[in-house]
């Protein structure tokens, strides 16, 4: 048992620092990235059920929409913007204990009738499952619209 603790120590602090590796994310042709074939990972243009989540709709213009979206943000914890431009934001929010890093991603597009679609994908960085958390976070985030 006493050669056990120094490795679960070690293990720990391994952990704490998982943020992994910065994806090259963005918007390509008006497409997000695809989701990866773990179940870590949701996306409005998920083409797969296990992917798919609805995107946000915003009864207003793309600026009011970006304006209530980054609003919205600065009300969660443990989040930092990385991209701001007109139509796109990208976010990093990192967990509690472990700092793992989930990268969340915002497409805002005004349709016709005043209405805009805020296409999301939001994905963790490392691991397998998320146990649903990108999912209930950008259901969270939908709520407060």
């Amino acid at each position: 048992m006493k050669k056990l603790k120094p490795i679960m120590i070690v293990s720990l602090f391994a952990l704490c620092g998982c943020s992994g590796n910065v994806p090259d994310l963005g918007v390509n042709n008006g497409k997000l990235t695809v989701c990866p074939d773990s179940p870590n990972c949701v996306s409005s243009q998920a083409e797969d059920e296990a992917h798919y989540i609805a995107p946000i709709s915003f009864d207003g213009t793309l600026k009011e929409a970006k304006t209530r979206l980054l609003e919205i943000l600065k009300g969660e914890t443990r989040i930092k913007i990385l991209v701001n431009r007109d139509d796109y934001i990208r976010a990093e929010f990192t967990s509690a204990v472990f700092r793992f890093v989930d990268d969340v991603e915002f497409y805002l597009s005004e349709q016709k009738t005043a209405n805009t679609v805020i296409d999301v994908r939001s994905a963790s960085r490392i691991g397998h499952s998320d146990l649903g958390a990108n999912k209930k976070r950008i259901e969270r985030i939908r709520s407060q619209f």
